[in-house]
């Protein structure tokens, strides 16, 4: 018989450090009960299990408990925590947890069941499970609580696991999905923990290196502590500011992540391994003493940050400065100095977990915070294709404050558009954008916005949504309308010439055309489908997700009926009007290579006749006015007089390594900081500079030759980038040319 003692000990710790922060709500013996019922009840269920350490099962929830303990749960989430695994891995069900300890405590297990009896690839798997995860924490976050706990004593004893790939594949896991969620959700703790935890997975030999140079750097914490908090004490003595002086150390894993970027091989080259934190009684001393600081020492104006006026999406509140000058023996180097109010740190240290109110054993996270609801609308509008890409894009990166013309703020995530601002903003915006002003002056529609941007949309009632919008806009909500505005355009309209479309393909064959009822669409895919429905798969021949050809075979398969097939495969294109520049080859689904078109999967499309008996490698696609993509060769006579705004990347999914280059030559009147200009944008729109030259030229002027890498699939995003530099240097450019080197 195991011995259970040290376990029991441990919840009896989790009863006592509960009691501290909750004896005011409920009673002592009340808390004490509560806690050993739920864990007595998982005990019991998971008797015979064993973890690969080969110590009981139980005691993974119990430490996992232990972990919520620093964001002070309420009971029913540690109650939850202890049983957060009994579902799928006993035969306790919902309803018994139900029964036993309530509504709240089964809803949170429930939102931590995974899918495990549902049989996906692992990639499917995740997704689902992932998208699970999201609704019920959505609804309520103390889901993702218990969920960040479970996983971080998972990656603490994952060393135990006799797999190398499989423990890689976990810490990649936990460092793209749940450790953003912790950031997200503001509990630092537990995202630099979880950080570390794959850090020693992911990149031993690195970590060593890291923590022995700590270690000897560990004289410099206490020098560091005694004179900065000398230095302080100094200038706001006289202010009548109570005010408090504690540190912060930086996560391990971010020291390595900073000596990645800045190419750093000794962490004596970090200035901000040590922060400082002033905390104050009120907001009005924050800001009285940022002046008194700022009056002493010299700020660095961009590393001014005012989280107070401006909270970051997820409620965090403060002012962040760095200045340079505090120590007397180091006045070359800057110091981090945040301020905030004792509100604000208690709130910077439980994260979304302080927005409970302990009145009874259970209680409500306020659902009104930002991130949660636009959580919610992502998670009820999500296709599983999209979910993880999604969620890189509008969960998990960082955020950027915008400002209306009226002053309003609002956040997006970082490398938004004034396209994405315009659809967070308003149907009538979003629905008729034609020019974007930012900070007054005239700025593209695809270029990322900055942090602090003033942005007004002009608009057009008699324009539309522009389906090239798709290609470069950041969030979801943006891209799905513009999908649904042009799925549904004018649909009352075209209606006829959709049915005309079907009709001539039917008369092609023989058949009789649509009636009033449509009725030949009635029977199809196994099933009946009503008025309304075939109305839909109307629709879809218009808006081109399936071709009249692929509507009429499935009809025919569903009724048996062997028509003359090739009619319906050779027949040119679907839209034969004399005014057509363009003209078709309509193909068999089976035949049609599969292409990427603009970065979206599935799109329908037709190979062009001018292209189809030599159709290349390299392709590109072409949008006529009739929304009819086609692929054509990249060097195809056709497109040379054909408006560059039609045309978007292409390539075969199978082939989307290959690499070009581009040879850009720049006469620039030389500046400081113009070669940083130049390669921000760059980096920003993820090209690579293979090889970098500057000449200076007779009359003062500079010559800069860049060799330029890039996706060969993303080639068209040279105009872009050549249309931004001109933008932003404007001033300095004197003439700019582009040679293509290669296409390898």
């Amino acid at each position: 018989m195991y011995d259970y003692s040290h376990i029991d000990y441990r919840v009896q710790y989790i009863a006592e450090k509960t009691i501290k922060y909750m004896k005011r709500t409920l009673g002592k013996d009340y808390i004490t009960s509560e806690i050993f019922k739920a864990y007595e009840f998982a005990k019991k269920a998971h008797e015979w299990q064993m973890r690969l350490s080969w110590e009981p099962y139980i005691l993974h929830p119990v430490e996992a408990a232990v972990i919520l303990l620093d964001i002070k749960p309420d009971l029913a989430t540690l109650q939850a925590c202890f049983l957060h695994d009994v579902i799928e891995d006993t035969p306790i069900t919902y309803d018994d947890i139900l029964h036993e300890f309530g509504i709240e405590v089964a809803t949170i297990c429930a939102g931590m069941e995974k899918l495990w009896k549902v049989k996906y690839s692992w990639e499917q798997r995740a997704i689902e499970s992932l998208r699970k995860m999201f609704v019920a924490m959505a609804d309520d976050l103390r889901v993702i609580f218990v969920k960040l706990a479970d996983r971080l004593h998972n990656m603490q004893t994952l060393h135990h696991h006799p797999k190398p790939e499989k423990r890689e594949r976990i810490a990649t896991e936990t460092l793209n999905i749940y450790s953003p969620i912790a950031d997200r959700l503001w509990l630092y703790d537990l995202k630099h923990s979880l950080d570390e935890e794959c850090f020693k997975i992911l990149y031993p030999d690195q970590y060593l290196n890291i923590t022995n140079q700590l270690k000897e750097y560990e004289w410099s914490k206490a020098y560091f502590k005694k004179n900065a908090k000398r230095e302080i004490d100094t200038i706001l003595k006289d202010t009548g500011v109570k005010y408090k002086i504690d540190f912060r150390v930086k996560a391990i894993y971010s020291i390595f992540l900073k000596m990645q970027r800045k190419w750093y091989t000794d962490i004596h080259d970090i200035y901000d391994i040590y922060g400082i934190r002033i905390i104050v009684s009120e907001i009005a001393a924050c800001y009285k003493v940022l002046g008194v600081i700022h009056n002493t020492w010299t700020p660095i104006p961009k590393q001014i940050k005012d989280y107070i006026a401006l909270p970051k999406p997820n409620g965090y509140q403060s002012l962040h400065t760095t200045v340079i000058g505090l120590l007397k023996k180091h006045r070359k180097l800057p110091a981090e100095i945040q301020i905030k109010t004792k509100k604000m740190k208690k709130y910077s240290e439980l994260g979304m977990a302080a927005h409970f109110e302990y009145k009874e054993k259970w209680s409500k996270i306020a659902t009104d915070i930002d991130w949660v609801k636009e959580l919610k609308d992502l998670t009820d509008s999500m296709w599983s294709s999209d979910f993880i890409q999604s969620l890189k894009i509008d969960v998990f990166k960082d955020r950027i404050f915008l400002i209306t013309p009226t002053w309003d703020t609002i956040n997006l995530p970082k490398w938004s558009t004034p396209i994405d601002f315009a659809y967070h903003i308003h149907t009538d915006i979003w629905n008729h954008a034609v020019l974007a002003k930012v900070n007054g002056s005239v700025f593209p529609l695809d270029k990322e916005l900055s942090n602090g941007d003033i942005v007004e949309i002009v608009v057009d009632k008699n324009k539309t949504p522009n389906p090239f919008w798709i290609s470069f806009v950041k969030t979801l909500k943006a891209k799905n309308h513009i999908k649904a505005y042009l799925k549904k355009e004018n649909k009352e309209e075209n209606i006829e010439r959709w049915r005309d479309l079907v009709n001539k393909h039917l008369e092609r064959i023989g058949l009789n055309p649509l009636g009033k009822d449509m009725s030949f669409l009635k029977q199809m895919d196994g099933r009946i489908h009503g008025t309304e429905e075939r109305l839909n798969l109307l629709e879809q021949v218009g808006n081109f997700s399936i071709t009249a050809s692929t509507l009429i075979r499935r009809s025919l398969r569903a009724q048996k009926s062997k028509p003359d097939i090739r009619a319906l495969v050779k027949h040119p294109s679907e839209f034969p009007d004399e005014n057509d520049t363009e003209i078709y080859e309509v193909w068999d689904d089976a035949q049609l290579p599969s292409i990427i078109i603009g970065w979206e999967k599935d799109l329908p499309f037709r190979i062009a006749s001018c292209c189809i008996d030599h159709l290349e490698k390299k392709i590109v696609a072409h949008i006529n006015n009739k929304w009819v993509i086609s692929i054509h060769n990249r060097d195809c006579e056709t497109l040379k007089d054909v408006n560059s705004d039609r045309l978007l990347s292409a390539y075969y999914e199978w082939e989307n390594e290959w690499v070009i280059h581009f040879d850009i030559t720049m006469i620039l009147k030389n500046s400081v900081g113009i070669l940083r200009q130049i390669t921000e944008i760059l980096y920003l729109m993820n090209i690579n500079i293979i090889h970098l030259e500057t000449k200076k030229q007779k009359n003062g002027s500079m010559k800069l030759q860049m060799w330029l890498e890039l996706g060969d699939y993303d080639y068209l995003i040279i105009d872009r980038c050549i249309d931004r530099l001109k933008a932003k240097l404007k001033v300095s450019l004197q003439s700019v040319t582009v040679d293509r080197v290669d296409g390898d």
